[in-house]
């Protein structure tokens, strides 16, 4: 059994949290207001006092980056945060294992794999792609030893994403709603326990360091047909389903910080968005939850999708 230290007690957190508990390991989690599951130790501390995170995760055997600062203000608090949990990583020696998105990876044709170069055309993205090559950085000098997990749109209980917030409350109470995206492309999307079991795999696995892995990803979808599956599981009426118009989106963003943010990703859902997990699945065995399976999970929840406070996208 080995002390595993997780920040962030939100939906991959407490994934995290559990597959490694399963695992016969000691967790603490670290946010806040010291928040997180009862089968862990849950610890009150600002992540950002990089001294402070070190003491806690002392004796560690991985640290993770489990966090999400709210959508709107990623360039402002993660770069501290992301600085400050790389420097208790390097104090300590614990491997650090960072939760990460597709966003650096810019517009891209065709399957997104791991050999493709960062190429951020966003905000979010450069944000999200500076992380990690801080991170490579540090690994490469010798100062740390370190992996990335990157998903695509979480499904599954509490997660956020454009299908858990808008498209799941629609179905579920029969409403039509419109939607920021083309609903007839593929698109991958990434159960949260698939998440979870992926980051405690990287941080228990050496053969993960000084790279990014894809989490397992069942095949895409589109985001209808993820829709009428996810009303025939719920036993809820065809979805009524309609593409927003792209002017509604521009004027609910001079209002509201999260259409104002989606708006610099929206490309993702414009045409096929499809990751591939190869790698993850091949080098450590994992497989990907079939969306059945995620949106049962959902439906048991009765999920009905309030609006984030955090990143829909993650």
């Amino acid at each position: 059994m080995a002390l595993h230290v997780i920040v962030g007690a939100g939906p991959i957190g407490n994934a995290t949290a559990r597959h490694l508990v399963d695992l016969g390991h000691e967790v603490r989690m670290v946010t806040r207001t010291g928040s997180g599951p009862g089968t862990v130790t849950r610890l009150a501390a600002d992540a950002t006092d990089a001294g402070r995170l070190a003491e806690l995760s002392a004796g560690a055997a991985a640290l993770y980056n489990c966090a999400n600062p709210p959508y709107h203000r990623w360039p402002e608090l993660w770069p501290p945060l992301a600085a400050a949990i790389l420097e208790a990583a390097q104090r300590t020696g614990a491997i650090l294992v960072t939760m990460s998105n597709l966003y650096g990876y810019g517009r891209v044709v065709g399957p997104i794999t791991e050999a493709l170069p960062l190429r951020p055309t966003t905000v979010k993205g450069r944000v999200r792609a500076e992380m990690w090559r801080n991170a490579l950085a540090a690994h490469q000098a010798g100062r740390v030893r370190v992996t990335e997990a990157r998903a695509s749109d979480f499904v599954g209980p509490g997660a956020k994403s454009l299908f858990t917030t808008m498209i799941a409350p629609a179905v579920l109470r029969g409403r039509q709603a419109y939607i920021p995206a083309n609903l007839d492309v593929p698109h991958s999307v990434t159960h949260t326990d698939d998440v979870g079991a992926t980051l405690a795999m990287l941080g228990t696995d050496e053969r993960s360091l000084g790279r990014a892995w894809h989490v397992p990803s069942a095949e895409p979808v589109t985001l209808r047909a993820l829709a009428t599956r996810y009303a025939e599981i719920a036993g809820a009426p065809p979805p009524r389903l309609r593409r927003m118009p792209d002017a509604v989106l521009r004027l609910g963003g001079l209002f509201n910080t999260e259409a104002r943010s989606f708006r610099e990703v929206r490309y993702q859902f414009e045409h096929p968005w499809v990751l591939d997990s190869t790698a993850a699945q091949t080098t450590f065995e994992l497989r990907p939850t079939p969306h059945d399976d995620a949106l049962r999970a959902m439906a048991r929840g009765g999920q009905a999708g309030k609006a984030p406070s955090k990143s829909t996208m993650e």
